[in-house]
């Protein structure tokens, strides 16, 4: 097993190269590390349905705060994945506690960069698990050179952007909807 630490090592330094280099439909801006997560969700061009769904489930103040907070933030292409029908009923005033719990599923306490997700890839010898500000937990994986989010349902989403730091935590952009 001493063996396969430097090759893992190395393996997880160029995944980061790799994942932090990509660019996407959905990139933040990375050179503003003094906006607040909502800042720079309510500038991007691509989460007008994250920022929807965090205002109407009175999770704005949250993602406000000091932190630090890592969301794993769904881009609105992730989002049309579920059904129109599925975004609605969400956002409708009587299901803001259903949409409270699927948001804070995709946030944890905590500044967890791309780095310290794939150290802890690392130390859990291919898997690790963080627990949400939802009380539940996510695992971690890696597909090829993709950091992979596993829900309880076995759901799963990419990290398509990783590492737009802000003031008060860490934005990783997702390719589809995780689910408590």
């Amino acid at each position: 097993m001493k063996y396969l630490r430097a090759p893992l090592f190395i393996l997880s330094l160029l995944c980061v190269c790799t994942i932090t280099g990509q660019g996407s439909e959905a990139e933040l801006d990375r050179s503003v590390v003094d906006n607040t997560i909502i800042e720079s969700t309510e500038g991007s061009e691509h989460h007008k349905t994250l920022l929807a769904a965090v205002r109407a489930a009175d999770l704005e103040e949250t993602l406000e705060s000091d932190g630090p907070f890592t969301v794993f933030a769904p881009s609105d292409f992730a989002f049309r994945k579920l059904s129109k029908e599925k975004i609605a009923a969400l956002l409708l005033p009587e299901n803001k506690k259903e949409l409270k719990a699927v948001l804070s599923y995709h946030i944890v306490a905590g500044n967890l960069t791309a780095s310290k997700i794939l150290k802890a890839l690392c130390r859990g010898e291919g898997t690790a698990s963080f627990t949400t500000i939802q009380g539940d937990e996510i695992r971690a994986s890696m597909d090829g050179i993709d950091i992979v989010l596993t829900d309880r349902n076995g759901n799963s989403a990419r990290i398509t952007t990783a590492d737009a730091n802000q003031c008060n935590g860490v934005i990783h952009v997702i390719d589809s909807v995780i689910m408590p």
